[in-house]
């Protein structure tokens, strides 16, 4: 064994081998169609190669199909065409060369979307275990299916893309890729039987909106309990709900004409909105089982958030539409069951008793642009190093394992 396999990470190395909790996988191509029933195939997922070009126009990254662009591999579904981009699949280029420009399969890293490549690169980056999220086509919580005008097609490119994840994506791995499944956002009881049907092959995470309004769909303050059937189901079988920043397709920022540098800066707001949201539900009031994790959005605003969500439960019950719902202070239920994220958050860890030592895992973001592969090691010691041994243990993998119920090594 030497120090490059997970195998031979003792306690006396200077950093735990990593558990990261949000790193991302660009489907290969042969995902829906190896997998989806013969009726479905000519309009299901379909990858193909094309040139094209890029337009930003009010804040938004479009695509065009252009003769004298640059070529790519594509997606169509249904009636739309969906290109790959640099920026998804940033790992080995330098930072100036990621841009959102196409991309195809063969100028990308084969850890994008071949397992064994993966493997290869976590154990470049001192990794262990990784989970991740699907990207541009799926997009971070299946948003691609909810708006899919065939919703039998939809629920079956759902089920096929979780069935890749747990038998070829994660099937060979020995435990070191780590299943995401995706849910029918449309449909609460198709999505609580779709996160059972996952748990009983050992599945204990799935991906969610951050704000489901956003998407069209009703609110977590939904006074019939619109999503009760999904959050009971995942308090019931342990799987965590799992929400990245741009889960919700829409990405905070100033203005139209702002450049993407601005929304860049803010993606916390989304999380720190939909933390709040929670908070005050009653959702982890009537699922105390239930866990939530935050992807990506650092942890630093954490303190100021509970500090204010207190102050506010505990001056201003008369008019904020509390009652009964929250019996405790809100951070209480934070501290009791929910997770934030970081790869590069020095404030964050500056406050980590007030963010919660308990309450925060460590993410690589492989293959994105903020990715800190292959340094994860060093960026991690350089943020980490003062801490005790016992807290680094905890935030680069002990929390990730307890939370995922993962059979590793804490």
């Amino acid at each position: 064994m030497t120090e490059s396999s997970p195998a031979s990470a003792t306690a006396d190395t200077d950093l735990p081998w990593i558990v990261s909790v949000d790193d991302h996988v660009i489907e290969p191509p042969n995902v829906w169609q190896d997998r989806l029933p013969e009726k479905f195939k000519d309009v299901g997922p379909k990858s193909f190669r094309q040139k094209g070009t890029m337009n930003f126009v009010g804040g938004v990254f479009s695509f065009e199909p252009d003769e004298d662009g640059e070529v790519g591999d594509w997606w169509s579904f249904e009636d739309g065409r969906f290109p790959l981009t640099r920026l998804e699949a940033a790992v080995g280029f330098e930072r100036d060369q990621v841009q959102v420009v196409p991309i195809t399969y063969d100028e990308m890293r084969h850890g994008c979307w071949d397992p064994a490549a993966r493997i290869a690169d976590m154990d470049a980056n001192w990794t262990e275990a990784s989970m991740s999220f699907p990207s541009s086509f799926v997009r971070f919580c299946g948003q691609r299916f909810l708006e899919a005008s065939d919703k039998e097609l939809a629920d079956a490119c759902v089920k096929a893309y979780n069935d890749w994840q747990f038998d070829e994506w994660c099937g060979d791995s020995n435990g070191r890729l780590i299943p995401l499944a995706i849910v029918q956002l449309w449909d609460p009881q198709l999505a609580a039987a779709e996160v059972r049907r996952n748990a009983e092959r050992g599945g204990r995470a799935i991906t969610f909106s951050e704000i489901p309004p956003y998407l069209g769909l009703p609110s977590i303050h939904d006074a019939d309990g619109y999503w009760d059937p999904l959050f009971a189901a995942c308090a019931e079988t342990g799987t965590v709900v799992n929400m990245h920043i741009g889960s919700s397709s829409k990405m905070p920022s100033t203005s139209a004409d702002a450049p993407a540098a601005v929304g860049s800066t803010l993606t916390f707001n989304n999380a720190m909105a939909s933390m709040t949201d929670f908070l005050f539900s009653g959702v982890l009031v009537r699922f105390p089982e239930l866990k939530l994790s935050y992807s990506e959005g650092q942890i630093g605003w954490i303190p100021y958030i509970l500090e204010r969500a207190d102050k506010v439960w505990e001056e201003n019950r008369g008019w904020g539409g509390i009652g009964d719902k929250v019996p405790e202070p809100p951070s209480h239920y934070y501290f009791r069951q929910v997770y934030g994220c970081f790869f590069d958050d020095n404030f964050g860890l500056a406050n980590i008793e007030a963010v919660g030592i308990d309450n925060v895992c460590f993410e690589t973001d492989y293959p994105h642009s903020d990715s800190t592969w292959p340094h994860s090691k060093d960026v991690a010691l350089k943020q980490m190093g003062n801490l005790p041994a016992d807290v680094q243990r905890k935030l680069v993998r002990g929390n990730a394992i307890k939370l995922l119920s993962l059979d590793l090594e804490p």
